[in-house]
């Protein structure tokens, strides 16, 4: 058995065992809670290393700087495209099947630390560049590390024989942060039962979840089937009709990030498996793997756009507050954008959610009533979100001429 198979059944049976454990045992579980951030810690700890080094060597591995501005823009209108089409399938979900109706808005109120947060278009466009790099790591701000490393790739790719080493050194440090990538996935069996475990307990085990589900369980279900829609029929045509590759080959090789994806609720805290998984199994070239994944952790949100959507128009349904199509329009475009500037990290979407609210003027407050299942949704979100840039790096591995990754 391959070591890929090996990590992958542990993988599994340690959601499994976590949700089982979770269920029956419950709040106890919570005690276990500790593991799982340490496993998410040390995810995120090469986060930074391995964006900066992966968008250099992305842009330093193309030869001549003006390439960028073709693939690039392949990248940005790949993930648009996406973002919007899922923002339309979760419009068009929500008003076929009005889960808002009938259901009352209690006085939930809405939680200071999402509101302390609140953000407007222009800070998205704003939080691109920032005055202190070395600020923005510590951070974890990654758009404005992402601008840089692409500015700093090119830059050396101008330099001739002086920049060789430069690339030479960054390229080293990648091959690094992977090797760390492939130590850290053994503690994965252990990390993601333990987050598994600890939140269902959290949650009150198996009653508490079926309460809470039950109570919304309308909205539950269109989040559910319009991220269905999207990951399991949109993003799939397109890798076969577009990145031409075959379907169940290619999602198979995606298996240990999209479980990893479900059990952290992190797109960010997956890519360095996004990575591996793209290149090493299902053959994406080096290039178009270090230029689009790391992007897509960041800009490429297609769940979290369609659950803004669903979850706005659903608020507006429980108070009884009609949006005209000038509204629902508003809610396309804000989603849209708003997903851009999600960060990858457990329950982003909360926070960028505050900007379409806002833009139809409907009550923050109204949050608090999808905050009980909100942890279990961003699961799904998350895995369709990772499944998208996995997608996306297959697309543009297609369009792209470059270097030839091992086709599976």
């Amino acid at each position: 058995m391959s070591r890929e198979r090996l990590l992958l059944g542990f993988l599994l049976t340690g959601i499994l065992a976590g949700g089982l454990c979770g269920w029956l045992i419950g709040e106890p579980m919570s005690a276990w809670a500790w593991v799982g951030t340490l496993f998410l810690n040390a995810l995120k700890m090469l986060i930074v290393p391995l964006i900066v080094s992966s968008m250099i060597m992305a842009v330093a591995e193309m030869g001549d700087v003006r390439r960028l501005g073709r693939a690039g823009g392949l990248v940005i209108g790949y993930y648009l495209m996406t973002t919007a089409i899922a923002v339309l399938i979760g419009i068009v979900m929500v008003n076929i099947l009005q889960p808002g109706g009938g259901v009352s808005l209690g006085a939930e109120q809405f939680p200071e630390s999402f509101a302390d947060k609140q953000k407007g278009i222009q800070d998205i466009v704003l939080s691109l560049v920032s005055p202190n790099i070395v600020a923005a790591a510590a951070r974890m701000d990654i758009l404005p590390l992402i601008v840089f490393s692409l500015a700093f790739g090119g830059i050396v790719t101008t330099l001739g024989e002086r920049g060789r080493p430069v690339i030479r050194f960054f390229d080293g440090v990648n091959a690094a942060i992977m090797k760390m990538v492939h130590l850290i996935m053994w503690m994965a069996p252990l990390g993601v039962f333990a987050l598994v475990a600890s939140r269902l307990g959290e949650a009150g085990g198996g009653s508490g979840i079926t309460t809470e589900i039950l109570k919304i369980g309308k909205y539950f279900m269109t989040v559910l089937i319009g991220l269905g829609i999207h990951g399991l029929i949109v993003l799939p045509l397109i890798l076969r009709f577009v990145a031409r590759r075959r379907i169940l080959p290619y999602a198979g090789g995606m298996i240990e990030a999209l479980t990893t994806a479900w059990s952290t609720a992190s797109s960010s805290a997956t890519l360095p498996i996004t990575m591996r998984c793209a290149e090493e199994l299902n053959g994406v070239s080096r290039r178009s793997t270090m230029l689009v994944t790391p992007l897509g952790a960041t800009i490429n949100m297609d769940g979290t756009a369609l659950y803004e959507a669903v979850a706005a128009i659903f608020i507006a349904q429980a108070l009884g507050y009609p949006l005209d199509f000038g509204a629902q329009a508003l809610i396309f475009l804000t989603a849209t954008l708003a997903a851009i500037g999600a960060a990858g990290i457990p329950e982003a979407g909360l926070v960028t959610m505050v900007i379409v609210l806002s833009a139809v003027g409907l009550p923050l407050e109204g949050i608090g009533l999808i905050l009980t299942v909100d942890w279990f949704l961003d699961r799904f979100r998350t895995t369709v979100n990772v499944w998208g840039d996995a997608v996306g790096a297959a697309v543009i591995d297609r369009l792209v001429p470059g270097e030839e990754g091992k086709r599976k």
